[in-house]
């Protein structure tokens, strides 16, 4: 495998594992302060990480929940927000110029902010009440995991979170062997695809922002290759149109509630392109975490086999996964 450090991995999922109490230790503050509502917002592939816990609470919860883009914020504001609110924050960089500036309009209105954070002694952790910084961590949603999963069972919401909590210990082994499963398909598929015109990336529920964030952030950023995202149930208002028999698909299904939506995607694309891929987050086995837990996971294993892609489609195309021509290159 390619571009491919199973220690190193096991290494950066430990450094986040590590920190459980830590991370514990702010939701239970959080929760013996108090709050009136969890918002969520930062920008790009960032805050497309973190779509999937508000869906979490949503479905788990009666804990009033948001989500914007932090220019949004910016340009709309929150006529919900209060200074009992909690914001959740994360950027790689942690100076992501609309995730500080939000960062800013939010502790002006007295809200507290929790920021998750690739490098230490960032400007956006110098503005939080709370911070988490993973460095090299993988996987960053294994802070969430931990931070809204004690939260939601504070709230009595989740009861069985410390069991699910203990099984994350194995959660980095676990996308190792994720990924070694889908090197093969990922590698195969990299190779067919890399030069099409146009693709059509399709999910749903908490695999939405995955298809979302991937097909813009990697596929559009990273390697310049022209593709039009589309969540399940809005493929049928639009985006099905384009279907023909030498048009790209490649629609991500999830083990969560929404997946009848993405086999409905799947029924009807088998009959119209010849070019239809699934990656579907049951055909990876994941050691050492129970199967009452799987329907959480699916943003974290569809990750780590999109990662897959990623690191073949570098080599195959010659085009680094580093290369800009103008985001964080010129003014805009």
């Amino acid at each position: 495998m390619i571009n491919f450090d199973e220690n190193k991995m096991l290494e950066n999922g430990a450094y986040i594992y590590n920190q459980r109490e830590k991370i514990e230790g702010i939701a239970d503050k959080l929760t013996e302060e108090g709050y009136d509502l969890l918002l969520f917002t930062s920008s790009g592939g960032s805050m497309a990480m973190m779509q999937p816990f508000e869906i979490w609470v949503n479905q788990m919860s009666k804990i009033p929940v948001d989500a914007m883009l932090s220019a949004d914020l910016m340009a709309m504001g929150s006529n919900r927000l209060t200074d009992r609110s909690v914001a959740f924050l994360t950027s790689k960089s942690g100076d992501t110029k609309e995730t500080v500036a939000a960062a800013k309009y939010l502790k002006e209105r007295g809200v507290r902010l929790v920021s998750v954070n690739g490098v230490a002694d960032s400007p956006l952790e110098d503005l939080s009440d709370y911070c988490v910084v993973y460095k090299e961590g993988r996987p960053q949603e294994l802070v969430f995991y931990l931070l809204i999963g004690r939260l939601l069972y504070n709230h009595g919401d989740f009861p069985e979170y410390p069991a699910f909590a203990d099984d994350l210990k194995n959660l980095a082994a676990a996308l190792v062997q994720v990924r070694k499963e889908a090197d093969d398909k990922c590698r195969d598929y990299a190779l067919k695809y890399h030069k099409e015109p146009y693709n059509i990336w399709i999910g749903s529920g908490d695999l939405w922002p995955t298809a979302y964030s991937y097909s813009m952030c990697v596929l559009e950023e990273s390697q310049w290759i022209r593709t039009k995202s589309v969540s399940s149930p809005e493929f049928f208002h639009g985006t099905i149109e384009l279907l023909e028999d030498d048009v790209c698909v490649t629609l991500l299904l999830t083990e969560g509630v929404t997946r009848p939506m993405d086999e409905r995607v799947k029924r009807f694309a088998m009959q119209h392109t010849k070019k239809l891929t699934c990656f579907d987050t049951k055909d990876y086995t994941l050691p050492g975490i129970s199967d009452q837990f799987r329907r959480y996971l699916s943003p974290v294993v569809m990750a780590a086999v999109l990662q897959r892609i990623s690191k073949n489609i570098e080599v195959i195309t010659g085009h680094s996964l580093d290369i800009r021509r103008y985001y964080r290159k010129s003014e805009y």
